[in-house]
């Protein structure tokens, strides 16, 4: 049995092919050579190339199809606008159903992918989405192919949920990344861990009203650049490796180690330039991740999905935890849906039989 990988691409009805010659839309299709699959998997993500995803071959050896699929903002998360996105996913639907000629489609909402396919499928069903702020709506985000089942799998419960949730209240000054506010400084042994209540609490609210701040400052910042003849602008996150659970494990308890986040030592990620919503436009701040304008929060959507449904949540994962996925399980409206925690990090790479086992799962639910 040989599993192979068709590269596909394509245009999006809103992004033609670009000048260098590459298409806004690109994956890779897997499946077993000489077969015809019924039932395939798509998979997608903010931003981070899904083309390779570690389930493609797996999955495909067991008789599926499986799209690692990427819009035109892979690698190019500064500028992401949600329903263009979700146009590019549709893109990659439409393929599935016409050119692999596939009978069920199952979207696979991975990591931060999670409230994406989320959204896509919500959009597909019953339209509600509106334009980010500035923009007009394309007609083509309306006339998306709903699929037949939605999977998350070690996924946020939505993107400005996990920014906000991960940044570090105590900034002083957003064009100062070692401006540091001492009542709330995490790292300050002081403070903990472990974590009084009442820090914990004050923190979420600081973090809460951080996000708030940079969402009112990019609308008024539209505002002056509109009166200027500018159309949008640039600008950097600073210090978003600071959830307070990821050195105090008596908060939201897993199996997880303590003292990591993805990018290793959280205090030296936090004050190093690396971290998600890094770089971005205003547009793309309302657009992903402001709590009050970004239309990728998970809960509206996942309430919209009313086919079959799986969540299912490692146990030893350092930056998605238990609640997240009770939170999304609570969420989805399908009356059709079930939630397994399995042993295993983030990306499944231990222990060593933890992505067959996933396969497993995701084999005997579908």
């Amino acid at each position: 049995m040989t599993v192979q990988r068709q590269f596909v691409s394509s245009t999006s009805p809103t992004s033609a092919r670009n000048g260098a010659g590459f298409m806004p839309c690109q994956g890779l299709y897997y499946s077993v050579e000489n077969t015809q699959p019924t039932t395939a998997f798509i998979a997608t993500h903010y931003n981070v190339d899904f083309s390779e995803h570690y389930l493609g071959e797996l999955l495909a050896s067991r008789g599926f199809g499986f799209l690692g699929w990427n819009t035109r903002f892979r690698g190019n998360e500064p500028y992401f606008i949600l329903e263009h996105a979700l146009i590019d996913i549709g893109v990659g639907v439409r393929w599935l159903r016409e050119q692999a000629n596939i009978e069920k489609i199952v979207l696979i909402g991975n990591s931060g992918g999670g409230s994406l396919m989320a959204a896509y499928q919500s959009q597909a069903s019953d339209p509600n989405i509106s334009a980010t702020r500035g923009l007009k709506l394309p007609s083509a985000v309306n006339e998306l192919i709903p699929c037949d089942a939605y999977i998350s799998l070690n996924a946020h419960a939505g993107r400005p949920e996990v920014l906000t949730a991960w940044m570090d209240p105590a900034v002083a000054n957003e064009t100062d990344p070692t401006s540091i506010v001492p009542a709330l400084n995490m790292f300050d042994k002081n403070h903990g861990p472990a974590y009084s209540g009442e820090f914990i609490t004050r923190y979420r609210a600081a973090q809460e009203a951080r996000n708030n701040r940079i969402t009112e400052w990019a609308i008024s910042e539209l505002a002056r650049l509109k009166d200027l003849g500018f159309s949008d602008r640039a600008f950097n996150l600073y210090r978003t490796w600071a959830d307070l659970r990821l050195l105090d494990g008596d908060i939201d308890p897993s199996d997880r180690p303590v003292g990591v986040c993805y990018a290793g030592d959280p205090k030296k990620a936090n004050f190093s330039p690396r971290g998600i919503g890094l770089t971005n436009t205003l547009r793309t701040w309302l657009s992903m991740w402001s709590l009050k304008e970004s239309q990728c929060r998970g809960a509206p959507h996942l309430a919209r999905i009313l086919t079959p449904a799986l969540v299912i949540q490692s146990m030893a994962d350092t930056g998605v935890f238990p609640s997240d996925a009770h939170s999304i399980y609570d969420a989805i409206g399908s009356q059709s849906k079930e939630l397994q925690f399995t042993p295993g990090d983030h990306y499944l790479t231990e222990p060593s039989n933890a992505r067959k086992d996933i396969c497993d799962r995701i084999e005997n639910w579908v």
